[in-house]
């Protein structure tokens, strides 16, 4: 016995509405066992699925088939993440380049950059 994939995603809270993991299914992110899932293919207990959100794919092991949505904290009864360390890691390096790689002159100033340039101006 099984579940559909797209309800699967949905009922362990890696996607918000069912219709958004229908959707990703339909995009070719969802993978199971390492062959592309349509939101119809039914996962079993042991199946690992990936799921492609730019710039990495996570993985994760089918540990149980909950009958409806299920709590935040039940979550891991269910599904155990197996992504490799290595993805785990390039996500905290995009994360940190993110936040540190604004182009110089774009956007609003960062409160640093206003006190800098209030400095300059005002102290000079």
């Amino acid at each position: 016995m099984g579940c559909r994939i797209d309800k699967w995603l949905w009922e362990v809270r890696l996607y918000k509405t069912r219709s958004l993991a229908a959707e990703a299914c339909k995009k070719g992110q969802i993978m199971v066992d390492d062959v592309q899932a349509k939101s119809s293919r039914e996962v079993k207990i042991g199946d690992v699925v990936s799921v492609r959100k730019a710039p990495i794919v996570y993985r994760y092991e089918v540990l149980g088939l909950p009958t409806g949505r299920i709590g935040a904290k039940l979550v891991v009864d269910y599904v155990r993440d197996v992504t490799t360390p290595e993805m785990k890691e390039l996500l905290e390096v995009l994360k940190v380049d993110q936040a540190n790689n604004r182009a110089k002159g774009t956007g609003r100033p960062t409160k640093k950059e206003r006190r800098d340039l209030e400095e300059f101006f005002y102290n000079s």
